[in-house]
């Protein structure tokens, strides 16, 4: 089985990628506007669009910055560990779904079968933490048996 934690590893790693490149040049392009950006004789209006500037870039930075700490968590994760119970980077197989326990990244299908990328600090993954086969979790109103952990 690790060589399907190491196939969703590498999946989401490549989403996490995708991710930063796609912020980074988002950033890029709200610089290049801030630099071409002529003071006009109307200050009040060449004000108001650098600060709107300004706000942008500071959103952006900040869903770079958790893009990045997420990457750091799938980059610490061995997929070659075999996890006795609910950790990170645990794979965690129930009769309705299958979990990675690494970040929120949320549904990943590879070929026919659906996982999802959860963080140990989700609510879910909260309650996966520290279970092992054969416990029960209630999540949703729902009774949810661990039938297999890898």
């Amino acid at each position: 089985m690790s060589a399907l934690k190491q196939e969703l590893l590498n999946h989401c790693l490549s989403n996490i990628e995708e991710r930063i490149d796609r912020l980074e040049q988002e950033m890029e392009a709200l610089k290049r506007s801030a630099e071409s950006d002529t003071k006009s004789s109307m200050g009040d209006k060449y004000e108001t669009g650098r600060e709107m500037i300004n706000l942008e870039k500071g959103k952006i930075a900040e869903q770079l910055n958790e893009t990045i700490r997420m990457r750091q968590a799938l980059l610490s994760i061995d997929a070659d560990k075999k996890n006795e119970i609910g950790a990170l980077g645990a794979l965690i197989t129930t009769a309705q779904a299958m979990y990675f326990m690494a970040t929120s990244i949320g549904k990943v299908s590879l070929g026919d079968q659906d996982f999802f990328v959860i963080s140990p600090v989700s609510p879910i993954g909260q309650q996966l933490l520290n279970k092992k086969v054969g416990d029960q979790i209630s999540f949703a109103g729902k009774e949810i048996a661990l039938l297999n952990i890898e």
